[in-house]
């Protein structure tokens, strides 16, 4: 419904050193994030013993007491340690502070908190905002490292690590809506102390030294902008490189049952679905088809990643090695089955065939038989982790197997569908089955495999955003917002919502976004939208100094659209939203400005 406006008017080592000035570095306005700090390797989040410092003077507070622990200048070095779950401070070898129950805060007005020696992209990794020691759940004598900071300043850290900032304007946009969804509702629940981790295993969060001014632009320019579907934020999935064609989500991803059980595929997500960057290309989830789009180069939005196209080979003595060892280990996953407990169990490699394909083409349950067992393998980054070539995993599920073998000591290339190993015929429609009359070149069991060929497309799990594609779409013109609703199906570009009541202290909300020719116009309007479920039926919005009354009509199940296009601007809007008080009205309502109106033209 749609409405007009009525106006009314650590690392152990405990030696550093600095030379960087920060600027002013407050970073802890609006939402705030808890972001856990890993060690040098992003290999560990609990730690025994850390040492911390800044760029210019700072403070040690013991959080639970409020207790200045101690003052310090610039790139001086407090060593702390846990024992008994208690916290002991030192500098220098004399202790300062012991029997501290923690939090420990490092706080510094004007310069960047620290981990002495930590090092992100190769420089000092300085932070924003503040660091919290914090003693680790259900760990004896084990703590996390926490950085306390808005989100804003947050994606600072974020946006230039995960999107080469070549990548264009629109692209960064994109990236940094995408990422700020991510923190604001991440894939799972975390149960530590943080709320997101800063390494791939999340989205990768390197610290101020790593800001980039294009990056920080982008940022800015999309402040509080999310990406939503039925009025409530995506899960905002992205990785480097999908191929030419996006996977859905539940053919990736597993879901994590009430019962303790990982079941795959997962549960599906409306917004998570695959799609190709040609509209002409066909689904690929059987083996011609991904066949044909894998070992060719038809064009795509990837086409410029150096992993839109790759090719892994092993000989076959390498491959048995290999498998007899991801297999033990994957085997943990509950994705491999049987499990291999015993590499000597595994017995000599026979066939490799992948039993279910996604929408993408990709690889999401393969059979490895052995003259011992049949493993099953299911899984994007099971089956990835366990075709490892030179202790890596592959670049992608999205793959395709060939076969040379040695017949009659003369050497042939096989290509294996879901029945039989063969080469297909251009003129087949399905693949070939056991009784085809075609000529065809087929395995015989006897015959003797060298060397195991795949031959695959992408980087990543292909699910959500391509980096790479985002790029390209950058340059052929596309806006940060047809990037999005490119990759996300049924998505609308909105504000972050703000929920108010009468209770005290949230009756008003203030939100600065910003807009351009190219999100408003004649054809793309902006609204106000109103999710107004019980009482109230008037309330003030102020845009851009302008006021206005609007009346709201309590609607369950319906939100109220008010067109506000006329009274934005081009570059920064300012919107403020004010409840009348009342005694009755305690219960909420939820409000934010939809840029961009979800569409879905698949």
């Amino acid at each position: 419904m749609i409405k007009k406006l009525f106006i009314s008017l650590c690392v152990i080592v405990c030696t550093m050193g600095f030379n960087a000035k920060a600027d002013a570095v407050a970073a802890l306005e609006g939402t705030i994030v808890k972001v856990g700090i890993s060690s040098q390797d992003f290999s560990e989040y609990y730690f025994k013993q850390t040492c911390l410092t800044a760029t210019d003077s700072f403070s040690l507070t013991d959080k639970t007491t409020n207790q200045l622990l101690g003052s310090f200048n610039a790139n001086e070095v407090v060593q702390i340690d846990i024992n008994n779950n208690l916290f002991t401070l030192t500098k220098d070898g004399t202790e300062i502070a012991k029997d501290i129950k923690g939090p420990v805060e490092i706080d510094s007005q004007n310069g960047f908190v620290s981990i002495a020696n930590l090092k992100r992209a190769g420089k000092p990794a300085y932070y924003r905002g503040t660091i919290q020691i914090t003693k680790a759940p259900k760990k004896d004598d084990l703590f996390n490292i926490i950085n306390v900071i808005d989100v804003e300043s947050y994606l600072r850290g974020v946006v230039p690590n995960e999107m080469p900032v070549r990548f264009g304007t629109e692209a960064l946009k994109a990236q940094a809506i995408l990422a700020r969804n991510y923190v604001l509702k991440p894939r799972e629940a975390n149960s530590h102390n943080y709320d997101i981790c800063d390494s791939v295993a999340c989205q990768v969060y390197f610290g101020a030294n790593t800001e980039n001014e294009l990056a920080d632009t982008a940022i800015k320019e999309t402040e509080n902008i999310v990406a939503m579907q039925n009025n409530e934020l995506i899960l905002a999935l992205y990785s480097s490189t999908a191929g030419g064609y996006t996977e859905s989500y539940e053919n990736a991803f597993s879901t994590d049952m009430a019962n303790g059980i990982k079941m795959f595929p997962g549960v599906s997500k409306p917004f998570l679905k695959g799609v190709p960057d040609n509209k002409e290309t066909p689904v690929l989830n059987d083996e011609k088809a991904a066949r044909k789009f894998y070992t060719s180069e038809p064009e795509t939005f990837d086409n410029n990643s150096p992993y839109f196209r790759w090719v892994r080979e092993w000989d076959i003595k390498e491959l048995e090695d290999v498998l007899k060892k991801t297999l033990v280990t994957q085997s943990a996953t509950g994705f491999v089955k049987p499990r291999l407990e015993n590499p000597d169990n595994f017995g000599t490699l026979k066939d490799i065939k992948v039993i279910k394909r996604g929408v993408s083409g990709k690889a999401m349950s393969i059979n490895i038989i052995t003259d011992k067992n049949v493993f099953n393998v299911q899984k994007e980054l099971v089956i990835r982790r366990t075709f490892k070539k030179d202790n890596k995993a592959l670049p992608s599920a999205n793959i395709v197997f060939d076969f040379e073998t040695i017949k009659d000591n003369k050497q042939e290339k096989f290509e294996p569908d879901n029945l039989v190993w063969s080469n297909w015929d251009e003129n087949e429609t399905s693949p070939k089955t056991q009784d085809s009359k075609k000529d065809r070149k087929t395995k015989n069991t006897n015959d003797t495999v060298t060397r195991v060929i795949v031959h695959g497309g992408g980087y990543g799990h292909g699910v959500g955003m391509s980096q790479f594609g985002a790029g390209e779409m950058n340059n052929k013109g596309y806006t940060y917002a047809e990037i999005i609703q490119h990759y996300f199906a049924d998505t609308a570009i909105t504000t972050n919502p703000v929920t108010l009541s009468c209770n005290n202290g949230q009756d008003t909300a203030v939100q600065i976004f910003y807009t351009s020719k190219k999100t408003r116009g004649k054809d793309k309007k902006v609204y106000l939208v109103a999710e107004n479920k019980f009482q109230f039926t008037t309330m003030t919005v102020v845009i851009n100094g302008q006021e206005f009354k609007l009346e709201l009509v309590p609607q369950l199940f319906k939100t109220e659209k008010f067109d506000i296009t006329q009274y934005l601007t081009d570059g920064e809007n300012r919107i403020t939203f004010l409840l009348p008080y009342s005694d009755q009205h305690k219960k909420p309502v939820r409000l934010f400005v939809e840029l961009n109106e979800a569409k879905n033209d698949r």
